[in-house]
């Protein structure tokens, strides 16, 4: 354990640097965050970008700071452990830089959470206000407008809602932008919403009353279902990351109980530093899955 210092040291400066570099030298770097910025923009998905974008539009994009941060946190954790593992400060650099070379695949993640999580709130206040305005005007496509003009929808929903009017005038019925908005947003609330439209308008209903009421609660009892997976998920989440630090933890546990000569001992058989490394990946593709679960469909009924 003599060059643990020195490996605790090397981070401490690691964080010091970062963290004194994007508070006070921004200036000194600005062209390079600038290169990155530009490399960024023209070979990130455009669906990324979008998602990126909207999500600085909610103040949802983490800070240079914060990634800063998450960097030092993320890199000396798992500089300790690769460390710890193998009593090697290489190891413990290099996958502390590994670990860091993954933020900005689990930022991609967050992003798309956060994005869904946006896009189901905008579809759940689509379908509550088309319904509200259709109890007023007794048209679909006056409920768009009414909708469209009302300035609680946001982009891009609002663009295909825009879409959708203009399909009804084009077209003289409401199936094609139904059709469209369907492939664009499907949801369960969206289509039964859509499909009960379709039978007032072409069965003539006289009293569609009921019928929009019980759908209104069809679609509450939908969002507090999802709501409710959103909360489990977050325990979930917390919960989970809990059990990825202790099975990165196990190993210097056997570590500790069979004494730092024997573990030391043992590091000299190749086959030992192998399986180390395999107990590495494994976890870290634990880890991954679950995150990827955590932050991917959020807002599916």
């Amino acid at each position: 354990m003599k060059t643990l210092p020195e490996l605790l040291f090397m981070l401490g400066i690691f964080a010091f640097i970062l963290i004194y570099r994007s508070a006070n030298g921004k200036d000194k770097y600005k062209k390079v965050v600038n290169k990155v910025g530009e490399a960024y923009e023209k070979y990130a998905p455009y669906s990324f970008k979008v998602v990126r974008e909207k999500a600085k539009e909610l103040g949802q994009e983490f800070t240079v700071k914060q990634y800063v941060a998450q960097a030092v946190l993320l890199g000396g954790f798992a500089g300790i452990i690769g460390y710890f593992y193998f009593y090697s400060l290489i190891w413990g650099l290099v996958y502390a830089g590994i670990t860091i070379a993954t933020i900005p695949y689990l930022s991609y993640l967050r992003l798309q959470r956060v994005y869904s999580e946006f896009l189901f709130e905008q579809i759940q206040t689509y379908t509550t206000n088309v319904i509200m305005e259709f109890n007023t005007t007794q048209s679909f496509v006056k409920s768009l407008e009414g909708v469209r003009d009302s300035g609680v929808i946001e982009e891009p929903v609002l663009s295909d809602i825009k879409v959708m009017i203009d399909m009804s005038y084009k077209y003289g019925t409401i199936d094609e932008s139904i059709e469209y908005f369907n492939a664009k947003y499907p949801y369960y609330m969206v289509k039964n919403m859509h499909q009960l439209f379709l039978q007032i308008t072409k069965e003539g209903a006289r009293d569609a009353g009921e019928s929009l009421e019980n759908m209104s609660l069809d679609i509450d009892a939908l969002v507090e279902g999802v709501y409710r997976d959103q909360m489990d998920r977050k325990n979930f989440h917390k919960r989970f990351l809990t059990f990825g630090a202790v099975l990165f933890s196990l190993v210097i546990v056997v570590e500790f109980l069979l004494g730092e000569d024997s573990y030391i001992e043992m590091l000299s058989h190749w086959y030992v530093q192998v399986l180390l490394h395999v107990i590495i990946w494994v976890n870290m593709y634990f880890l991954f899955t679950g995150e990827k679960y955590y932050n991917e469909d959020v807002g599916a009924e």
